[in-house]
Parts: structure tokens; C-alpha cells; sequence
């Protein structure tokens, strides 16, 4: 059996870690909350993640976000999403690598460009025209699933 494959069946088992567009949309929501809401400023009332943290770190701090912000447009990238869509996404991740690269004043600009937020978007209205079942309605405090149609 190829390694690939007892992979694959090894992810299947685990919740969140599958190729199912459910486990992609989780992995995904988790990773851009990791980066751009981790907590809220408090005197702003403003989320802010570790994009913005590591933007305070000259050099390597700027390419450690942009390749976290890679990989969700990678995750993407297995939704099945158009080129186009995907060189968006590429360019929202780029313009936020030029934004942090600029040492200790690059955090300024990189906490309100937020483009994982708007890759998360993007990819969260594939899914609700490509996989209906998963759509949610986000409210203020909960979310509510959406019952499949008929």
C-alpha cells in the first residue's frame, strides 16, 4: 500500500485533519483566527493576531505570517478554487508581506490590512456555492448550521 494512501486513511479517522471541505473550512477558520484575532486590543476594541506580533520582528517575523498566510491559500488551492481567485489571494498575502516587512512600523499598516480575513472570506463563499451543506449563518455570539435543502 502506498504511504500516501495509508495517509489518507490515517487523516480520515482523525476529526479536523481529513480532505473533506468541512476539515478544510475548520483548519482554516482556526488558522486565520490564529493570525488575525487572537485577542481584542482593549482601548481600540480591535482583534489583532500573530500577523501583527510578528511583524515586530525585522525580517523574519513579516515571512513567518506570509507563509502561514501561504498555507491557507494553499488549503485553498485543495478546495478546488480558480486561478484566478488564487492569485488574489497571493496578492492579498504579498501586499501584507510588503506591509510587515517595513521594520517595527510595518505592524501599523498590517493591523488593519487584514488578509487572511479576506482570504477566509473568499474561500468561505466557494464553499457555500460549492458545498452548500456547509454553509453557516454567523451571529453575534453562536453560530447556526444550515440545514441541507431538499
Amino acid at each position: 500500500m502506498p504511504i500516501g494512501d495509508h495517509f489518507d486513511r490515517m487523516t480520515d479517522r482523525v476529526p479536523g485533519l481529513g480532505r473533506d471541505p468541512a476539515s478544510v473550512r475548520r483548519r482554516i477558520e482556526h488558522a486565520e483566527r490564529l493570525l488575525e484575532g487572537l485577542f481584542v486590543v482593549p482601548v481600540l476594541n480591535r482583534p489583532m493576531g500573530l500577523d501583527v506580533i510578528l511583524d515586530v520582528v525585522p525580517g523574519i517575523g513579516p515571512i513567518t505570517a506570509a507563509t502561514l498566510g501561504g498555507w491557507i491559500v494553499w488549503e485553498a488551492r485543495n478546495l478546488g478554487m480558480s486561478k484566478w481567485q488564487m492569485a488574489r489571494m497571493a496578492g492579498n498575502v504579498g501586499i501584507d508581506l510588503l506591509l510587515g516587512a517595513i521594520p517595527w512600523i510595518g505592524a501599523i499598516p498590517d493591523f488593519f490590512f487584514r488578509s487572511n480575513t479576506m482570504n477566509l472570506k473568499m474561500i468561505k463563499r466557494h464553499l457555500d456555492r460549492h458545498h452548500p451543506e456547509l454553509a453557516t449563518i454567523e451571529g453575534d455570539a453562536k453560530r447556526i448550521r444550515r440545514a441541507p435543502g431538499p
